[in-house]
């Protein structure tokens, strides 16, 4: 067994709400720039949207040189873009996008929810992608919540979105071998994590309180791993966490706005590719 791992620090989500729209992110923050490949975490909601209301906010928007991954806990999404993937997924789903050279999507609510509303809860992560994949050309998976394995035990659900645990397969691939998932936990029960010496690992407390390797994480909270490999956790109310594990990319992190390089030069191209319309045309998604 691997020697545990020490818990560094806790970053607590600061509020950055977007309008009308409860926003909170634990990354990037004043003290924490990122998690290895993980750069990114906006965790809206939970709030309740009236009927009548105007849905989410993010009209098409460029990206370039990362993904991103889009759970959907409460609510529906609705995903477009110019690369011409189209969905909406409910709750229980995860969007999965990599723009790779470049594409513009919109992440909006869907028409039947604007109508009528309801309960809304969504994590958007963005992970990184090592430089000979920066340009690579964009995909899109989205899954719904019957896609995802749901492995049951001993009061731990864990929600498979990709790599392997308990000889089953999540239904994403990713590109750099991310494993990810979300664990919905009930008091006292307990799962364990092994082998992460060399791993880049995101855990973020959705709901509840866990103990974590001996530490208190309540909800809302990043956890900052140091060296070693065992995670152990334990629940101490009911709780979901998001967690997941990468592989170490080591490369210079440049971050403007919608793209994630790794020289200021490569920004700048960026910005005059999306302007020169290599993007594609904002106006035939929304």
């Amino acid at each position: 067994m691997s020697e545990t791992k020490a818990v560094l620090a806790l970053h607590s989500a600061y509020r950055d709400d977007i309008g009308d729209l409860v926003t909170r992110r634990p990354v990037p923050s004043q003290r924490l720039n990122n998690i290895g490949a993980f750069l990114f975490l906006n965790h809206h909601g939970p709030q309740t949207y009236r009927p009548g209301n105007r849905g989410l906010p993010f009209g098409p928007h460029p990206h370039r040189g990362f993904e991103t991954v889009t759970f959907i806990l409460e609510g529906d999404l609705a995903h477009r873009d110019t690369g011409g993937h189209e969905s909406i997924i409910h709750a229980g789903g995860v969007q999965w996008m990599t723009a790779g050279s470049g594409l513009v999507h919109a992440e909006v609510s869907p028409e039947a929810f604007k109508r009528t509303g309801g309960p809304m809860e969504i994590l958007q992560l963005w992970v990184n992608l090592p430089s000979r994949l920066k340009m690579t050309p964009p995909r899109y998976t989205g899954v719904q919540q019957a896609q995802i394995p749901a492995i049951e035990s001993d009061g731990v659900t864990l929600h498979l979105v990709s790599g392997e645990w308990s000889r089953q397969t999540g239904p994403v691939n990713s590109l750099t071998g991310v494993f990810m998932t979300w664990l919905d936990m009930t008091p006292g029960s307990r799962i364990r994590f092994d082998h992460l010496e060399d791993r880049d690992v995101f855990f973020y407390v959705v709901r509840g309180n866990v103990a974590v390797n001996g530490a208190d994480a309540p909800h809302w909270n990043l956890v900052e791993f140091g060296p070693g490999g065992l995670i152990d956790i334990e629940a101490v109310t009911d709780s979901v966490v998001l967690f997941g594990h990468a592989e170490p990319i080591n490369e210079p992190i440049v971050a403007h706005g919608p793209f994630v390089m790794n020289t200021v030069q490569e920004i700048h191209d960026a910005y005059a590719d999306y302007q020169a319309g290599k993007f594609g045309n904002p106006a035939d998604i929304g």
